[in-house]
């Protein structure tokens, strides 16, 4: 595992990305570090130790200024700092990166691509969402594996909001959900 950390607007996040079973790099994590934290801290790394089997020794960190293009896994990295930077300046839209979704139950997994089907500036309900996994009884259920995404900015669970209106919860905490939607041009109840 490769790790990098990469500033997003006035934020820090946390990039991971692997080579998968057919040695293509693909992202295991990008997400937010909470303000003195280190990618040490993120919630992840216990949960890529258990599942991939890994010790400590097997997570390398690059300074994102040291990253190589003629690494599959670091060119990937540089072209999600790319697009993340492009992103927070308003000059895309959508990031198209491939994404490691197996740590994710089946039902996980289906949430996080019906929120890749969110379009940008869009919100939605919790209760909507829920009905577009075909579980419509089930937005607690869906606000869970929002919860566990591991790709809080790239697979989009800041557009998702309660049904009054309201920002409803958001793992990077509601100061980064309301900055991303704000950056998306949309106007939210708090």
């Amino acid at each position: 595992m490769i790790v990098t950390e990469a500033a997003f607007g006035s934020y820090r996040l946390t990039l991971i990305a692997r080579l998968d079973e057919h040695d293509q790099p693909v992202l295991v994590e990008a997400n937010w570090l909470l303000s003195g934290n280190t990618w040490h801290d993120s919630k992840s790394i216990p949960k890529l130790k258990k599942y991939y089997g890994l010790t400590g020794q097997d997570f390398i960190f690059l300074d994102s200024n040291s990253l190589s293009m003629s690494d599959p896994t670091q060119a990937l990295l540089i072209e999600a700092i790319f697009q993340l930077k492009d992103y927070a300046a308003g000059t895309r839209q959508t990031l198209n990166l491939p994404l490691d979704f197996s740590m994710g139950t089946e039902f996980q997994q289906k949430v996080w691509r019906a929120l890749q089907e969110i379009e940008y500036g869009e919100t939605i309900s919790y209760a909507t969402l829920a009905q577009r996994v075909d579980s419509p009884k089930g937005f607690r259920a869906v606000a869970q594996a929002n919860g566990k995404n591991p790709f809080s900015i790239i697979v989009p669970c800041h557009r998702v909001i309660a049904s009054d209106g309201k920002l409803g919860g958001y793992t990077g905490g509601l100061d980064k959900k309301k900055y991303l939607l704000a950056l998306e041009g949309v106007k939210c109840r708090t």
